[in-house]
């Protein structure tokens, strides 16, 4: 029996997404080249992750991206300065600059501090493509969405 045993013991929260930061940051599978990339996208108001996408650092994974997000109608992308957000994002919907940033840098840091595949200069790496996808997606499953303790 799960922690809860009746539907109606369950509260659900919908939450209109107007706003996401983007960004991707890199961690190693197997040897030091090449980088694999995390595309990820957080709800600018509160912080939470929302999307993701591991591959390359190419325009087709920030594609697959958007491709996820579009669906919801974000009206405002906050970004750093990586032509990628300026080859596929419309003026009118973009705004670059850290001050919009922090929290999608924030949520970095703690990637990279609570998962150690993530982290720069480490001697644990992902022997296979797939690992370093399951474990992000667990850990954000009990991040984002765990009961608080």
């Amino acid at each position: 029996m799960g922690l809860y045993s009746h539907s109606e013991d369950v509260e659900v929260e919908i939450h209109k997404v107007d706003e996401s930061e983007v960004d991707a940051m890199w961690s190693f599978v197997k040897k030091k080249e090449p980088p694999r990339w995390l595309w990820h996208a957080i709800e600018h108001q509160r912080g939470v992750v929302w999307a993701d996408v591991c591959g390359t650092h190419e325009d087709d994974v920030f594609l697959q991206l958007r491709t996820l997000v579009q669906p919801v109608g974000i009206s405002r992308f906050y970004t750093d300065h990586a032509g990628v957000y300026q080859r596929h994002l419309s003026l009118e919907t973009h705004t670059v600059g850290k001050q919009h940033t922090q929290k999608i840098e924030r949520t970095h840091l703690t990637l990279r501090t609570r998962i150690k595949r993530l982290a720069r200069k480490t001697i644990c790496f992902s022997k296979s493509i797939r690992m370093p996808e399951i474990v992000l997606g667990l850990f954000m499953n009990r991040y984002e969405f765990a009961l608080p303790s």
